[in-house]
């Protein structure tokens, strides 16, 4: 074949919604022959089909049951994998490649199955915090994680003659399993979501892991005996989706595999290495949908590769090798458009016959309705969502993907936040005006999807210390009428983010609890004032965590246990906030605290010069989008810019970027004004002053920022 890729080959609406890692291509029966496709989805189905023509031709599927989370592929170590296996509940099942079930292996999980790997005789499965090996279906060993495990995979035996299973954590570890015991923890740089081995082998050492992260980041580790090796990373530059899934497959026909990488947003990628052993990135491809699994084979036709996806509905598209236009007469270019003709007029007469049984099937509907008898059926469908906090710009993306056509979103709020505006985002919005003081209900917006968009992404920021519930009343195009409800907890700290390392050298300042609480008591508090701390009350007598403001830079330590806690923040803002939710928290369980805190003055001065660059970043920038309109002017006036200073010049030319940025980030000098507002109160309050008063000259200040006046102004007020 060519070694470039075509557009797509086909799009085949096989199965219901699938989860992450739930399609396989099965091994071919000889050297570039066609393979079957076998997929799992949430109907609890297993379909197994080949493709001809670019058409879905069965080969078997199970009955439904409960949803299907994975499926993997096994058999005997060093023989074709040709089982197929899936998750499905807390039980295992085994099928042939005919569609036999020959296993059916009910685990002692308490929980759902949310990762599966398959090694030979070897079972390694995953519910939300608990890692189970088996193997034929013995208990072998246990392990309790930390936080929430997203995948799991064990490096392979044949190359290192000893079991190294490694679990992807949502608190940013990769952990590194011997038996029952944690050998050791691998800090990455984001939530990892997917696991694969390089070059589906390990590479030359078996030892070789690749991982892909929730915001969107790639990178490879040696997984060693004593240590891990980082090898390579690749940032999001370009601010794509998370990552879905991993396959490793020579595309390209160069004879090394390339990287295929599927993501959340739809995009599906193509990394090859250049000279130094690092990926570029060399074909991309928008779909629609989030990409849930991608593999490379040889599907379609002998001898021409593809690679396969399938997305969050339930899609399954080819991105083929084929050339569409063959280097033939134009006897064969006719005998291809024949071909299309034939699969088009049949497609028309499928169309034609689906549209009358819809007829039919909505006057039968309306007609059981209106009977004495009738039964209200509300369609059930699903939204696959998630909110998360970016930390490049300090702001929450909600993803929210239907099944179905979205029609619109209703968004609600009680607590003050802004919604930013998305590059991505075709739909029309429209706010209502809010009522904020009897109901507290600071936002109301409704997003109206064109037709077709089943996923719709929001941007969002938070003030710290406001919180509350934000709500998503997602409504799709289907009849009758129905809706969904989605609804995410704004966190007093909601622009922390967990970190592995801190600076303690900076000036910090400390709060103590002390009182007649339980481990799981205080644990729950931390729990509401703060994101990305697992729910789970850790195991041990006390925990440590240390989070980073992603707006400030700021950070915070907390260490607790039964009967005492310990807060220490550099911003004073940060202590103040705890120190007001946890008494609270305590209050409304009638638990007695006893509060103290230690402040550090030179805390707050070391806040100020964080906030300095982004405060007079966002003052020049205001400045300079303020001149547009008037250089603007002047240009058209004077027929050119010669006689600007350069520095007018520069705004003129920069002016659509400026405007961008300016509208990206809207309340956002406000948001800094919020910021050293609240700084300047809370510092006066932990000494029992109130300078509410004082406010407005201090907004004066601000109004023409000088850093040194501001500082003076703050050491001056006591």
């Amino acid at each position: 074949g060519t070694t470039h890729l075509c557009k797509a080959k086909y799009l085949l609406k096989s199965v219901g919604v699938t989860s992450q890692k739930t399609m396989k291509l099965l091994p071919a029966s000889r050297r570039r022959a066609t393979q079957k496709v076998v997929i799992g989805d949430h109907d609890g189905v297993v379909t197994c089909f080949g493709i001809k023509k670019g058409e879905a031709m069965p080969v078997f599927k199970t009955l439904p049951g409960q949803r299907i989370t994975r499926l993997e592929l096994g058999g005997a170590l060093n023989t074709p994998q040709e089982k197929i296996f899936v998750a499905t509940g807390s039980e295992v099942r085994g099928f042939t490649k005919r569609g036999k079930q020959f296993l059916s292996f009910e685990t002692n999980l308490t929980e759902n199955i949310k990762a599966m790997h398959i090694s030979g005789a070897d079972l390694f499965l995953c519910a939300s915090y608990i890692y189970n090996h088996y193997c034929d279906c013995k208990d072998q060993h246990y392990y309790l994680s930390g936080d929430k495990i997203n995948d799991v995979l064990c490096l392979p035996v044949e190359k290192l003659s000893c079991i190294r299973p490694i679990l992807a954590c949502q608190d940013r570890v990769l952990r590194v399993l011997q038996g029952s015991d944690l050998l050791y923890e691998v800090e990455v740089s984001g939530p990892p979501t997917v696991l694969a081995l390089n070059n589906g082998s390990g590479g030359d050492s078996g030892e070789e892991l690749l991982f892909g992260t929730s915001d969107g980041k790639l990178g490879l580790i040696q997984v060693s005996s004593a240590s891990p090796v980082h090898k390579w990373e690749i940032r999001n530059e370009k601010k794509r989706g998370g990552i879905l899934c991993i396959d490793n497959f020579d595309i390209l026909g160069d004879g090394v595999k390339e990287l295929l990488v599927g993501r959340d947003d739809g995009m599906l990628e193509i990394y090859n290495f250049d000279s130094t052993n690092e990926p570029v990135l060399r074909y991309d491809h928008a779909l629609s949908e989030s990409i849930t699994s991608i593999q490379g084979g040889c599907v379609g036709k002998d001898g021409y590769d593809e690679i396969l996806a399938s997305t969050y509905s339930g899609w399954v598209t080819g991105l083929t090798t084929e050339p569409i236009h063959r280097e033939g007469g134009s006897g064969e270019e006719l005998k291809i458009s024949q071909e299309m003709q034939n699969k088009i007029s049949s497609l028309r007469n499928e169309l034609e016959h689906l549209q009358i049984k819809v007829l039919q099937e909505r006057e039968k509907y309306q007609q059981s309705s209106r009977s004495s008898t009738a039964l209200s059926a509300v369609p059930a469908f699903s939204v696959n969502d998630k909110f998360t906090l970016n930390k490049d710009d300090a702001s929450y993306s909600l993803i929210l993907e239907v099944q179905t056509a979205i029609d619109n979103v209703l968004v609600q709020s009680d607590v003050p936040i802004d919604l930013l505006d998305v590059d991505k985002n075709s739909a029309v919005v429209s706010f209502s005006g809010c009522d904020s003081e009897p109901n507290s209900n600071f936002l109301l917006s409704t997003y109206r999807c064109q037709a077709n968009t089943t996923r719709l992404e929001l941007k969002i920021r938070s003030i710290e210390g406001q919180y509350g519930t934000l709500q998503a009343y997602v409504t799709p195009r289907i009849q009758p009428k129905t809706c969904q409800l989605c609804q995410y907890q704004i966190k007093p700290l909601s622009l922390h983010q967990r970190t592995h390392f801190i600076d303690h050298d900076r000036p910090m300042n400390t709060l103590m609890l002390k009182g007649h609480f339980s481990f799981a008591e205080i644990h729950s508090w931390v729990v509401f004032c703060l994101p990305e701390v697992p729910e789970k009350t850790p195991v041990g007598d006390s925990v440590t965590f240390y989070f980073q403001n992603t707006f400030l830079d700021t950070q915070l330590e907390s260490t607790y246990r039964k009967g005492e806690g310990f807060f220490k923040s550099d911003n004073i803002s940060t202590i103040s906030i705890l120190k007001d939710v946890l008494s609270k928290e305590a209050t409304k369980r009638k638990i007695n605290l006893n509060i103290s805190y230690d402040i550090n003055e030179a805390s707050v001065n070391h806040t100020l010069k964080l906030i300095h660059p982004k405060l007079e970043y966002q003052l020049l920038l205001a400045k300079k989008v303020q001149l547009i309109d008037a250089l603007k002017e002047l240009q058209i006036h004077e027929g050119n810019m010669d006689f600007l200073i350069p520095e007018y010049r520069c705004i003129l030319e920069e002016a659509d970027h400026l405007l961008e940025e300016y509208k990206k980030q809207p309340a956002h000098l406000e948001r800094l004004y919020g910021m050293i507002t609240d700084l300047f109160i809370d510092k006066f309050k932990f000494k029992g002053t109130n300078v509410k008063t004082k406010v407005p000259l201090l907004l004066e200040i601000l109004d023409s920022y000088d850093q040194n006046a501001l500082i003076a102004f703050f050491d001056a007020a006591a």
